[in-house]
């Protein structure tokens, strides 16, 4: 990714005040519009369900496209951003998002809807979310990590206000009319786009020992933008093609980081059944006799529990006690929010359904705290945004997977109750691999120690601590990295 848009604080005067609050508030906007947004699918599973005469695994690809691809796109985000910039990515991805949901009104079959609503709609939001927490790093330097934790209120604020406004837009005027109106309100991310302008950067100092230095050539802007027009002598394609995969995607930490290959194989079988209430919850409680906007009300109420308890999940899993440990704290959160699934699998009488709501949206708090934290943990920093690279499109794998097989449950069995317990068998699963597996590497490495003296660098596929901000990132912003967040 470019560092040369890396400025020190000294050389620009938005950087942490000013401008850079109205960046803050559009990421915020931003987020709400695209990550929050899937959360108020559920709503109209019903509708969109009898409407196209589908059965219930056909209409849960629909969600299941959306999420994946707004997981999966991070690499050609990335490349995005380093050409055009984050300002023209996140309007990009705005225009696209308005467009499919539009589009979507005209669609005649479910397949059309998968196209037009789930994947260009899908692609669109990754691109405006994930280039709008990227300028973030330009904009902020010494206030970065709060700039960050409130950019993330912005997926409770949306995972909160969808489902409210889907189920009002629903009642007043159908699926088709509430998806023209939702085209407009995602065309909001070009305005929030045209906020973010690039930060100017001080005059290039002049070369001190040859004309090679990486202030030698470039424009004074940063936001993502290429600075150097010069590119690096040719390779061949073979060899282009490896270089680009080792750098979007890291099949060579997967291959030798064992931390790292646990980690990622155990959230990817953990999103199975994370994402299934989210969709199946709303036409589970309708099933069952509960008022249409009472089952709405019940994601808007994980929603509303996530914009406190979020923050305070990112606080704990900083305390010293953590320290090492946090790789246990999310494998423990992980089983009781498979566990709380059970809650909702044995009664859906209303108030159940509230208890239900506030049990797993506390520990869906920690996982999504905690879910990146980690991952920061295992792999080297200056790989990390490679290691991002893999671990999110084999996330969306399993995302685009899931959703639709509980849907087969469900034809198959005629019980949605099914869904939870599915729910249930994947993130219990997760959490016992993860943490019984990195407590075993923990035990074997400790073995080894005692037998011979510890190196000054430790291999990487020890589960050890790693600096979450390397000094020399303090003075300047990172590199473009591509980050969801569930």
């Amino acid at each position: 990714m470019p560092q040369e848009g890396e400025a020190s604080p000294r050389g620009s005067g938005v950087q942490d005040r000013g401008w850079a609050w109205v960046v803050l508030v559009a990421t915020v906007l931003v987020q709400g519009l695209t990550l929050g947004f899937p959360s108020c699918i559920g709503v109209f599973f019903k509708d969109l369900q009898h409407d196209f005469q589908a059965s219930n695994s056909e209409t849960s690809w629909f969600p299941s496209i959306m999420t994946a691809v707004l997981h999966a796109g991070g690499p050609l985000c990335s490349i995005l951003v380093e050409r055009f910039g984050c300002r023209i990515t996140v309007m990009l991805g705005g225009l696209l998002s308005g467009v499919g949901m539009v589009a979507s009104v005209f669609s005649k079959s479910i397949v059309q809807l998968y196209i037009t609503a789930g994947f260009i709609t899908g692609l669109g939001s990754c691109f405006s979310f994930q280039a709008g927490i990227t300028v973030l790093g330009y904009y902020f330097i010494r206030r970065r990590a709060l700039a960050n934790a409130l950019a993330s209120t912005g997926v409770s604020i949306g995972l909160t206000l969808w489902p409210l406004l889907s189920q009002y837009l629903l009642d007043e005027m159908g699926w088709r009319n509430a998806f023209l109106i939702f085209g407009g309100l995602l065309l909001n991310c070009c305005v929030c786009g045209a906020v973010m302008r690039p930060v100017p950067l001080p005059p290039p100092a002049p070369p001190s020992q040859s004309s090679s230095g990486p202030s030698a050539e470039g424009t004074p802007l940063s936001n993502g933008n290429p600075l150097h027009p010069k590119e690096q002598p040719s390779l061949s394609r073979s060899a282009t093609c490896l270089l680009n995969l080792q750098k979007y995607l890291a099949f060579d930490i997967f291959c030798k980081n064992k931390g790292y290959q646990i980690y990622t194989i155990g959230v990817s079988w953990m999103v199975m059944g994370f994402v299934l209430p989210l969709i199946y919850l709303v036409p589970y409680a309708i099933l069952n006799g509960v008022e249409e906007r009472k089952a709405a009300l019940l994601i808007s109420i994980i929603g509303f529990i996530n914009i406190f308890m979020r923050p305070m999940a990112g606080l704990l899993s900083g305390l010293n006690v953590f320290t090492g440990r946090r790789i246990y704290l999310f494998s423990a959160a992980v089983m009781f929010n498979g566990l709380s699934n059970l809650i909702c699998a044995i009664s859906a009488e209303y108030n159940v359904l509230v208890l239900y709501c506030l049990v797993y949206s506390i520990s869906m708090s920690v996982v999504g705290a905690l879910i990146f934290q980690v991952l920061m943990d295992v792999v080297e920093m200056d790989r990390f945004s490679s290691a991002l690279g893999l671990f999110t499109i084999l996330e969306s794998i399993t995302i685009l997977i899931g959703p639709p097989l509980a849907g087969l449950l469900v034809d198959l069995t005629g019980h949605y109750s099914y869904v939870f317990y599915a729910s249930s068998f994947f993130m219990v699963s997760a959490a016992l691999f993860m943490g019984l597996s990195f407590c075993t590497m923990e035990a074997k490495n400790k073995l080894r120690g005692t037998c011979r003296p510890v190196p000054e660098n430790p291999p990487r596929d020890k589960y050890t601590e790693v600096p979450t901000e390397l000094e020399s990132d303090k003075n300047g912003p990172p590199a473009a990295v591509y980050v969801t967040s569930i």
